[in-house]
């Protein structure tokens, strides 16, 4: 295998991260939303936690795309 095709699979393989992030990101909300309709009074109080819940998500996929332009660039 050559060293220009082990770069762009592994550069590939590095940005499933993204789904991930992705998939988390739609559960962190949709259960945020759901719970906030459940109960309005606490939705004020979780809001904290869903932001902190949606920058973990966040990172992952940007740890994953970083990765994958590391491995191409260098």
């Amino acid at each position: 295998m050559d060293i220009a095709s082990a770069k762009l699979i592994g550069a590939g393989l590095a940005t499933i991260a993204l789904i991930g992030a992705g998939v988390g990101i739609g559960t962190i909300f949709g259960n945020y939303i759901s719970g906030a309709l459940r109960n309005p009074g606490a939705a004020q109080g979780q809001f904290t936690n869903l932001m902190v819940g949606f920058a973990l998500c966040e990172f992952t996929g940007l740890l994953g795309v970083v990765m994958a332009f590391i491995l191409l660039y260098t």
